[in-house]
């Protein structure tokens, strides 16, 4: 980034997604061009892991940026806020409080907002990020509620909703709903995650975590010896290069309960704009989700199949949404204040 863009920019503010594996993190500020409305002068990934806090990251970013002066951020993440503006998420590694930041960076103002209520708003520039289309017509036939999901560390989903000249925005907590079996094999999965829990979430399998607890719940009604792998990763890259059955059965549950859910979803919230699955396990496991069950689960709704029918379904790469997103949230509650 040459030093000049970033040198002029004495309106940018730092937008970041938090994410349970990774930070995403942004310089940016509003632009006048209504089809990408968030310029983005600066851009980095951090692994939350590497990291003491949120406050060191953001720290390390700025002094990155040379002279630039930044006091205010928007922070995207997971997680429910409490009214001390302190953050309940199960996926983060440490503390996340907008007051602390506040404190110990100078900020003068620190925003929180829900991760994927952040990348819901970035829905204008969605179909620009389009990595695969499942399902459903190229474009909706009618202008209407959005649902944008995403497995990763857990699971996120956010319904944009068009309401005049501004949309609004619905963040849920669908990731923490029941997990429901849809035949003889997933009902055995549950019943195996249920030994060691009253409650199974949906992002208790669908999720990188969660796949590696349908993982060790196959492998335990298969009658096979636990699981040898300690990532995700490993385990859709056995099943991706055929040496794995079990790895490769896994990924076809995980894909099937994936469109079982989304097809849910999009009832639950009346869907008619589109749905978008912005995880980042998704790109990875193109080949295989789409010949996986899930278009056939997703639309195996009964009499509503045929308005499922009607619904694109498309993966996207979710990249600078999180942070696009969480700038154009910060931006329209500026613009009411």
């Amino acid at each position: 980034m040459p030093t000049d863009a970033i040198s002029g920019a004495h309106d940018a503010f730092i937008a970041a997604d938090v994410g349970g594996t990774h930070v995403r993190i942004g310089l940016v500020r509003g632009s006048r061009d209504p089809g990408e409305p968030v310029s983005v002068l600066e851009y980095r990934k951090y692994a939350c892991a590497e990291h003491a806090g949120l406050g060191d990251i953001v720290a390390d970013f700025i002094a990155g940026l040379g002279a630039t002066r930044v006091g205010r951020a928007v922070i995207a993440s997971a997680g429910y806020a409490l009214e001390d503006g302190t953050v309940i998420t199960n996926n983060l590694p440490w503390r996340l409080s907008p007051a602390g930041l506040r404190a110990q960076l100078g900020f003068d103002d620190v925003r929180l907002v829900n991760d994927f209520e952040a990348v819901a708003h970035a829905a204008a520039q969605m179909d620009a990020s389009e990595v695969l289309q499942l399902t459903g017509p190229a474009i909706a036939p009618k202008h209407g509620p959005t649902l944008i999901l995403g497995p990763g560390t857990g699971l996120g989903a956010a319904v944009w909703i068009p309401a005049g000249k501004r949309a609004v925005v619905l963040a849920t907590e669908a990731g923490q709903a029941a997990l429901t079996a849809g035949n003889a094999l997933e009902m055995s999965l549950l019943e195996e995650m249920l030994k060691t829990r009253t409650h199974v979430p949906v992002e208790q399998a669908l999720s990188g975590p969660g796949l590696m607890n349908l993982h060790a719940a196959l492998r335990a009604v298969r009658g096979a010896p636990p699981s040898p792998y300690t990532h995700p990763g490993q385990i859709t890259a056995a099943a991706q290069s055929g040496e794995d059955a079990l790895a490769r059965e896994s990924l076809d549950v995980f894909c099937g309960l994936l469109g079982s859910v989304v097809g849910d979803m999009a009832l639950l919230y009346g869907v008619q704009g589109g749905v978008y699955l912005a995880g980042g396990i998704l790109p990875k496991i193109r080949d295989v989700l789409i010949g996986s069950s899930f278009v056939p689960r997703f639309l195996n709704k009964g009499s509503m199949r045929e308005a499922l029918e009607r619904i694109p379904v498309k993966v996207v790469e979710h990249g600078q949404l999180g942070v696009i997103g969480a700038a154009r949230w910060y931006l329209e509650h500026q613009q009411d204040e």
